[in-house]
């Protein structure tokens, strides 16, 4: 005899399944905590996205960006020529392109800061070298977001607004290279989750304090049962927090029974202050700057700014005015470009004050290590027509260890001294 189902499933006796008519749970929204914050309209997909734009108005980011591209750009820039009598400035269109103006619509310092701006947001430099045959006509900058760069076989293409330039054209500086070679990571992209953070804690400030300092609050309570009365509910008090603001009275009805308690933290509590200033800190890391160049002068003393001076010039404007130098030196003149070459002059930087300034020049004078007219030129004084004015100077008491100058009596106005140095060893 066949039975029709299951002996097992017949013995098994029928299960109700609860109904809940009202229940609050969605089954298919499945439990987490972007979906629990999604209920109350925040999202990790509010996060503000990071562009060159939006990043700018971190003032930290600003800052490290608008000071290393005016710094590098101030940096007198020369074309020299190797000589017997050591480094020569070149004249001639050379060196009104390398240090004057690059093209006939920018300045030199115009151009190097457009440059370097590129470098220090987006992460890449480019520039193209116009020749007339083997003379350099122009350099002309390129946004660096029209071109893109392909390698064929050994070489590098680059290609800008449909037309295609010979890596021996363009001369290309990036913040840091891919693996690829090709392509280059940079610094605000790099830094972007820490610029998302400061600009969400700049969005929360202004619009806490645009709120009146208010924070977000819960009203608790007996709430009219239905959407539409909670609605009239939340208005009702919205009114009242706004009637209140706009009348600068402190105080606002509540009904009874009712409380407003703050969600969230404020900004003191919170401790935005803190991390608003660690921010600083990020920042000068990502892009290697003291942080005292960032107007952070929290830590700073006398002595310890000072060598931040002195480690912003060894560490990071030396380097990267000598990967300018380097490319500018390739691309312009070749592999093998003979005796030509450009460079900076980093002494702008090390100027210190006056005082400082005038008594080491004093004494490179008088140590024979410059002469008066080299000395003038530094200032941007005219050089003296006495023709000693050409001449290294030493100190006439310098001897050999041991040896006693020789001294007339013209050099003091009296006899010669003895070895004892007794004016009357003569009569004895």
């Amino acid at each position: 005899m066949m039975w029709p189902f299951n002996r097992s499933e017949a013995a098994a006796p029928a299960v109700a399944t609860e109904q809940r008519a009202d229940s609050i749970e969605n089954p298919t929204v499945p439990v987490s905590a972007e979906n629990f914050l999604a209920f109350f309209g925040h999202s990790s997909v509010n996060l503000p996205n990071v562009t060159t734009d939006n990043a700018l108005r971190v003032p930290a980011v600003l800052a490290a960006v608008a000071f290393l591209s005016r710094t590098l750009a101030y940096l007198p820039l020369h074309a020299f020529r190797d000589s017997d009598k050591g480094a020569v400035q070149v004249g001639g269109k050379l060196q009104t392109i390398v240090r004057d103006a690059p093209n006939s619509q920018m300045g030199s310092f115009k151009f190097r800061q457009y440059f370097w701006q590129q470098v220090f947001t987006g992460g890449r430099g480019l520039a193209w070298i116009e020749r007339s045959g083997s003379a350099v006509e122009n350099i002309w900058p390129i946004n660096p977001k029209t071109a893109t760069i392909k390698r064929v076989g050994l070489k590098l293409i680059y290609r800008v607004d449909g037309r295609d330039y010979p890596a021996e054209d363009i001369i290309d500086i990036p913040f840091m290279l891919r693996e690829n070679q090709t392509g280059h990571y940079g610094p605000i992209q790099l830094a972007a989750k820490a610029i998302q953070l400061a600009l969400a804690m700049n969005d929360y400030g202004s619009q806490f304090f645009a709120g009146g300092g208010v924070p977000p609050l819960a009203l608790t309570g007996p709430l009219p049962q239905g959407n539409e009365g909670l609605k009239r509910a939340m208005a009702d008090i919205h009114r009242a927090i706004e009637s209140a603001k706009q009348s600068n009275k402190p105080l606002f009805p509540l009904p009874p029974g009712h409380d407003l308690k703050p969600v969230g933290f404020d900004p003191e509590k919170g401790q935005m202050t803190d991390a608003r200033r660690f921010q600083i800190e990020e920042f000068a890391r990502v892009w290697q700057l003291p942080p005292v160049f960032l107007q952070d002068l929290t830590r700073a003393t006398f002595s310890n700014a000072e060598q931040q001076d002195l480690h912003l010039v060894k560490h990071l404007i030396g380097h990267w005015a000598g990967a300018l130098e380097d490319e500018m030196n390739l691309k312009l003149f070749g592999r093998g470009r003979g005796t030509r070459y450009v460079r900076h002059n980093l002494d702008g930087l090390m100027r210190g004050d006056f005082k400082t300034r005038i008594e080491a020049i004093g004494r490179a004078i008088q140590t024979g290590q410059m002469t008066p007219n080299e000395a003038r030129a530094l200032e941007e004084r005219p050089n003296h027509d006495n023709p000693a004015a050409d001449e290294l100077l030493v100190q006439g008491a310098t001897v050999v260890l041991g040896q006693q100058p020789e001294r007339g009596i013209g050099d003091n106005g009296g006899p010669p001294l003895d070895d004892k140095g007794d004016e009357n060893a003569a009569e004895d």
